[in-house]
């Protein structure tokens, strides 16, 4: 009898110590634990085996905080867990190969852009002209600081710069976002100007004569001669678009076809709504 009792003793001993054997426990980083007995750690993975079973299961150390083994042994891995991604400062509008820098805000600073130079009947555009139009808005407001101050204008190298590292050119700067730009430019104020024309020919014709005739034995003799020329001229019909542009609110807008039909008669038009943008004191 005495040996029936011992003999359970040991069978429920065994039993005991079994159900409360510890084991490895593997941390997450998204706070799960798996409870298993980890047989290999590799710098790029680690095995492990779960109670019971024999299967080998392989998890990549990336998603690992730390390991607390069964002996009290804890081993930390240098990864940190997981945190959501920070909200892009710039608009996917803008070029996604760019990674544009928010740069540091100019109060009182007017960036002026490339101001697109198309052509109404094939869309054709030029970046010749889309920069030397901006480079003649930008002469006419320095040229006239004492008119617009407090305000200064941002030189158009820097502007450009800044434009150019953020993947953003004459062809697409109409396609991004005010907000965006300011924040490009670092800038509180933008004119953004834009020239559609069409281009037709004329071509006018002079002439003049002479005829001189006398009677000679009954018969017309004399002299006849005539002569012409024609030119040909080049109309352009212009229409500029004007938008000034204040911490992102729109606060002047106008469109303005020149009378004369000049080559050059779009300046005209940018010199009389500079005058009457609201930034303009006389």
């Amino acid at each position: 009898m005495k040996k029936m009792l011992a003999l359970l003793f040991a069978i429920s001993t065994v039993s005991v110590c079994a159900q409360t054997k510890k084991i490895d426990k593997i941390i997450k980083k998204d706070h799960s634990v798996i409870e298993a007995t980890v047989s290999k750690i590799s710098d790029k993975s680690i095995e492990y085996v779960f109670s019971g079973e024999t299967l080998v299961n392989s998890l990549d150390v990336s998603q690992i905080v730390r390991i607390e083994f069964a002996n009290g042994r804890k081993q930390n891995f240098n990864s940190a867990p997981a945190e959501a991604p920070s909200p892009k400062p710039i608009a996917e509008s803008v070029s996604k190969s760019a990674s544009p820098e928010v740069q540091i805000l100019k109060p009182n600073t007017i960036a002026v852009l490339p101001a697109p130079f198309v052509n109404s009947e094939n869309l054709s555009s030029s970046e010749e002209m889309a920069k030397f139009a901006q480079s003649d808005i930008y002469n006419k407001l320095v040229a006239k600081l004492t008119n617009i101050f407090p305000l200064v204008v941002q030189d158009v190298r820097t502007t450009n710069s800044l434009l150019r590292k953020a993947g953003i050119d004459y062809k697409n700067i109409d396609e991004t976002p005010i907000e965006d730009l300011q924040r490009i430019l670092g800038v509180d104020n933008i004119l953004a100007a834009k020239v559609s024309y069409s281009l037709k020919t004329m071509q006018t014709s002079t002439g003049f004569g002479s005829t001189n005739a006398k009677v000679e034995d009954h018969k017309i003799k004399g002299t006849d001669f005539s002569s012409a020329n024609s030119t040909t001229s080049s109309l352009y019909d212009y229409n500029v678009y004007f938008d000034f542009y204040k911490n992102t609110s729109k606060i002047y807008t106008e469109t303005r076809s020149p009378v004369f039909k000049t080559k050059d008669a779009w300046m005209d038009s940018i010199s009389y709504l500079l005058k009457r943008c609201p930034i303009y004191k006389k």
